[in-house]
């Protein structure tokens, strides 16, 4: 069973890549509030599924049993066919758009 702080490096590195998107895409006024309330990620433990809340949008749900990590059809509804890999492959995606989207790999 995976426990919050095996989440808490997942939710940091999607808020990170967020803000950085945000610092680099927008150009608008206010961007210090903005950032704050559009980039900010909570955290939120279930049962069976921890729910990763970006802004006030919930978009990614984490399989407390597997380390699965998938986005949502509706708050709190697991959308399986939108699967981002696991907790160990975090590093492996790029979390700063809308949707996750897989890096490429480098050939040695």
């Amino acid at each position: 069973m995976k426990t919050k702080t095996d989440i808490e490096p997942f939710a940091a590195m999607v808020e990170q890549q967020q803000r950085e998107a945000f610092a680099r895409d927008y150009h608008g006024p206010c961007f210090n509030e903005r950032c704050d309330s559009d980039c900010t990620v909570k955290l939120s433990m279930g049962k069976k599924f921890a729910r990763v809340d970006v802004g006030t949008i919930g978009k990614y749900m984490v399989d407390l049993g597997t380390g699965e990590i998938f986005s949502i059809k509706a708050y709190g509804i697991v959308h399986r066919g939108h699967r981002f890999g696991t907790l160990d492959t975090i590093a492996d995606w790029d979390w700063s758009g809308y949707r996750a989207t897989q890096r490429k790999a480098v050939a040695p």
